[in-house]
């Protein structure tokens, strides 16, 4: 197999011809009926797009292109994609995109089969969501400066995130309105435009109001901001921007920046609130799930947690 890295995988992809323009519509028609029927976010619209456009660019000059593939052709190009090093969850969701792109040209009557009827998706390892120690915890969240209005910044993303469970795109897209101090809760918008109210512990709310108090009024620099938190040029910051902060004050902790994600947070706020007891379906809640089955993987990280406390603690372990 291929030891390509993602972005000569990237340069390779855009190296293939464009997207035919009967493709390019069938796509958008799939990507308009999908957003009407389901209302998903423009994040997952996007990863729809990216990968039905990098067939239909694969397939252009093939017979059928994407519209009239066969499974013949789609065997062709998850092996041509393993050829290159695209991984086995990268064509997992590949997979999925495809079987929803033509399960909706048969609703259309576009076609008259599935091509991906018989695929079987890779089998992918189960791989556990890595927590931090709750004294890491404490460490990062104290690593910002608060002295400088983009340390207090910080500090308030850093502590919210961690005391609401929140996604990295739904922390950095919030806006002002979202946030109600007086009544110590938080309004998400979370995947599929889906509404949850997340209660704010006094911690998180200190902090929110200092940096209301103090910091964006700096950040945004007597300029108009429907965003909760600016970057110093007065506008919300993206994920990269977040992520790159999380790595800063991961290091200043005295954590391993390569052991840490700003997804790591969300994590560690759902270990942390079952390792205390919380209710399973009240933690779904908060974490804005739409399946119980989704969070039920917390209970393997807490029950692991234990088998290693055993192991550490017990005489006989």
């Amino acid at each position: 197999m291929s030891s390509t890295t993602p972005a000569q995988r990237r340069e390779l992809m855009m190296a293939l011809p464009p997207v035919p323009a009967a493709d390019e519509m069938a796509i958008a028609a799939f990507l308009d009926a999908i957003w009407a029927e389901s209302g998903l976010a423009q994040p997952s619209l996007d990863s729809y797009r990216r990968d039905l456009e990098g067939f239909a660019r694969w397939r252009n000059g093939r017979e059928g292109g994407l519209c009239g593939t066969d499974r013949a052709g789609l065997f062709d190009y998850l092996s041509w994609r393993m050829g290159h090093g695209y991984s086995p969850r990268s064509n997992a969701r590949l997979l999925s995109s495809l079987r929803a792109f033509f399960a909706h040209r048969l609703r259309r009557r576009d076609r008259q089969d599935d091509p991906t009827a018989l695929l079987e998706p890779p089998r992918l390892p189960r791989s556990l969501p890595k927590a931090l120690a709750e004294s890491q915890i404490d460490g990062l969240l104290a690593a910002p400066d608060v002295e400088t209005a983009s340390g207090l910044r910080d500090r308030a993303m850093l502590e919210l995130m961690y005391a609401a469970g929140l996604r990295v795109s739904e922390l950095v897209n919030l806006p002002a309105t979202a946030l109600n101090l007086r009544q110590g809760v938080l309004r998400v918008t979370g995947k599929g435009s889906k509404e949850r109210l997340v209660p704010l512990g006094e911690e998180a709310q200190h902090w929110l109001q200092r940096y209301l108090d103090s910091a964006r009024p700096l950040l945004a620099a007597r300029q108009p901001a429907s965003a909760l938190f600016l970057t110093e040029a007065g506008q919300a910051p993206t994920r990269q921007q977040f992520w790159v902060l999380v790595k800063r004050h991961a290091a200043v902790a005295g954590i391993d920046p390569a052991r840490i994600s700003p997804h790591g947070l969300r994590h560690s706020f759902a270990t942390h609130l079952l390792n205390h007891g919380a209710d399973l379906r009240a933690l779904q809640l908060l974490l804005g799930h739409a399946s119980l089955s989704t969070t039920q993987i917390y209970t393997l990280v807490a029950r692991e947690h234990l088998k290693q406390l055993h192991l550490k603690h017990h005489p006989r372990g």
